[in-house]
């Protein structure tokens, strides 16, 4: 575990960005399972899937940059 992750961060934009990066991994995951063959049914919409995907990977990538350009930031003041 990551020691920066095992503190309380003091910034409010520190723990928001954390939040959007563990619910779209949560995220990621249940659609990703979504996808798998032995859970596709005939019912899944897998272009609706796909693009959930993406989705959670942008906001994954989007919660990452945060972080990096606030710590940067702190660590520079």
């Amino acid at each position: 575990t990551c020691s920066f992750l095992s503190q309380k961060p003091k910034s409010e934009l520190v723990r928001t960005s954390l939040r959007l990066l563990t619910s779209s991994a949560y995220r990621l995951q249940s659609e990703c399972t979504k996808a798998l063959p032995v859970e596709t049914c005939p019912t899944t919409d897998i272009q609706l899937v796909t693009q959930q995907v993406i989705q959670c990977a942008y906001d994954i990538a989007k919660a990452a940059k945060q972080l990096v350009t606030i710590t940067t930031k702190e660590n520079n003041n």
